[in-house]
């Protein structure tokens, strides 16, 4: 009997472990879902800014699904319909081309392709510049002067002729290396400006405490340094993805870049070649991938600025409700001690 009971008492604790650790896996999965999902949500919306500008971002990626799952018409010529004004035919809202190719579908047609290249861009100019800037400035030292001389090399380097030499050299026609080569050298300057700020950082009171309980230097800039400088990175981020919208419209504008498909520089380069900037007639031709252009910064801008409100830890905290509840647990503490 008493094995049998040491054995049942020896299945329990065996089940009750199991199930407690099943519960702090649970316990774990709804932090991180807390952490990284529901609390920026709460903040972001509570931004009207923020809201704006995702609202503005879903029609571009709502226009880029349309056109990967092919829901709208081809832009092809139409000489039935040419130069139809916007709002005057409800089969081309948006209006209609010398050729009469659907604008709307123009712009539809090169969301995808824009999308991609202004992601690549900013990815790569931000994430360079985090990699560059974090361990300059955390390391200090011969690697500091190694990775700052490097920055210096590239910074000196003019960066719009080294773009027209990259892109008559390579004609890039894949949208990610062509968002790679607009933003080739565009990451030592704001690699630079990191540094300058983990320079303060690193100096910190809970930096050094991290330092002192053996902590990695990886885990210190994963977690000490890089939640205190998103802020300034979202913004550079967003910086970064505009002047790859610039920088790509301008250069397809003046035909450096190949004209493979369409986009919205050559389209406003059609425009202005067939009298869009001269004729009332063509004037929406050229205003509508300007609207296109504004209306995608604009968004990016806006997002960006709703990003410190997400990353600043007080914001978070008042927004989904913690101090509320901390104050409450506190006073009922007080209360049951007096």
């Amino acid at each position: 009997m008493a094995t049998e009971t040491d054995t049942t008492s020896d299945d329990i604790d065996w089940r009750s472990g199991s199930s407690s650790v099943e519960m702090s896996r649970r316990d774990r999965l709804k932090e991180k879902y807390r952490r990284l999902v529901y609390e920026p949500t709460v903040v972001a919306w509570s931004d009207t800014r923020t809201r704006l500008g995702i609202l503005i971002l879903s029609v571009y990626l709502l226009m880029a699904a349309v056109a990967v799952l092919g829901l709208w018409r081809e832009p092809n010529p139409n000489q039935a319909g040419r130069l139809i004004k916007p709002f005057q035919n409800w089969s081309y809202p948006l209006g209609t081309t010398l050729s009469g190719v659907d604008l709307l579908a123009l712009i539809i047609d090169s969301t995808p392709f824009i999308l991609l290249m202004v992601v690549a861009g900013g990815v790569w100019a931000t994430g360079v510049a985090i990699l560059v800037g974090t361990v300059s400035g955390y390391k200090g030292g011969t690697v500091d002067t190694v990775i700052t001389s490097i920055s210096d090399f590239f910074m000196a380097i003019p960066g719009l002729p080294l773009v027209i030499v990259l892109a008559i050299t390579l004609s890039p026609e894949n949208p990610i290396l062509l968002g790679l080569i607009l933003t080739i050298n565009y990451w030592a300057g704001l690699g630079r400006s990191i540094r300058s700020q983990v320079l303060s950082i690193r100096e910190a009171s809970y930096v050094e405490a991290s330092r002192t309980m053996g902590t990695s230097t990886p885990r210190i800039i994963a977690k000490d340094v890089l939640p205190n400088i998103m802020p300034y990175v979202m913004v550079n981020f967003v910086l970064a993805a505009r002047y790859t919208i610039f920088a790509s419209v301008g250069l397809y504008f003046i035909g450096v870049l190949p004209y493979t498909g369409q986009n919205w520089g050559v389209t406003l380069n059609n425009a202005y070649n067939q009298g869009g900037l001269f004729t009332m007639q063509a004037l929406h031709w050229l205003l509508v991938p300007i609207i296109a252009i504004v209306g995608l910064s604009f968004g990016l801008v806006l997002v960006s600025q709703g990003m410190d409100r997400i990353f600043n830890p007080r914001v978070r905290t008042r927004l989904t409700g913690e101090s509320e509840s901390i104050e409450e647990e506190s006073s009922t503490s007080t209360t049951e001690i007096m």
